[in-house]
């Protein structure tokens, strides 16, 4: 049987948590940079706890009136600190709560300029490392992110995104462009399907190039993001695909 890890974002001060936990098998949660706050960080990390989700950290750049959806050219350094920084923060209130973090995932333009960028992916990869070398790290799939992480000797999860299109090349289709979005849920269903079974994904050009996951995002501040994620949830699970979180 296919078996597949299913995540979420989250703690992004959306208020529909509590309500999407039950369908997904790990959350990548805000650490107060892009989004969130101590108080919404302790209430997803409970949920989790609650729902046997696996709980990951999903730093950012310090960037809220966007969203940390905005490219901020630091330096090494400065890109080291505010990753680590943000799995402290986290890591006090996972501990606290008597559980552990299972995996990092970066958010937005971090992830983003990640994906295409060695230096960026590497130096990320080194802060995950130096605060816990047992931590997975969710990267893009076929990007140096996986490339960079497993130089360093992290377990790495390829992740593919449910509501995002990709170009010929592998890449996803920047938000900036009017087709990067996948509105429409029963397509979106199609693709996560084609590409866990197939290992394939179509492009925007009616290309079909390989893909490959091991797990598949979807995004907690979608508008329908609760229904999606409950009609993704059964799909699978009548395609005879397990969700389950990642162990290594």
């Amino acid at each position: 049987m296919p078996t597949i890890d299913l995540n979420c974002d989250m703690g992004e001060g959306m208020g529909n948590e509590v309500s999407l936990l039950p369908f997904i098998s790990s959350a990548n949660i805000a650490c107060g940079y892009h989004a969130g706050d101590t108080a919404e960080m302790k209430r997803v990390v409970e949920g989790c706890i609650k729902n046997k989700v696996a709980i990951g950290a999903h730093p950012s750049y310090p960037d809220k009136e966007n969203f940390g959806r905005t490219a901020l050219h630091l330096s090494t350094n400065e890109i080291y600190m505010l990753v680590k920084k943000q799995l402290e923060i986290l890591n006090t209130i996972i501990v606290a709560a008597g559980a552990n973090m299972h995996h990092v995932k970066p958010h937005g333009a971090l992830y983003n300029m990640a994906a295409k960028n060695p230096t960026i992916a590497h130096i990320i990869a080194m802060a995950v490392k130096d605060f816990d070398t047992d931590l997975i790290y969710y990267g893009m799939s076929g990007s140096v992110m996986i490339e960079e992480a497993k130089k360093v000797g992290l377990k790495t999860a390829r992740e593919v995104f449910a509501d995002r299109t990709y170009q010929p090349d592998g890449s996803l289709t920047p938000r900036t462009e009017i087709n990067a979005l996948i509105t429409d849920e029963a397509f979106a269903i199609q693709q996560v399907l084609q590409i866990v079974n197939n290992k394939t994904v179509t492009a925007t050009n009616g290309s079909v190039i390989a893909m490959h996951a091991d797990t598949v995002c979807i995004h907690g501040d979608g508008i329908n993001a609760l229904r999606f994620a409950a009609a993704l949830n059964n799909s699978l699970q009548i395609a005879g695909i397990n969700i389950k979180k990642i162990n290594y």
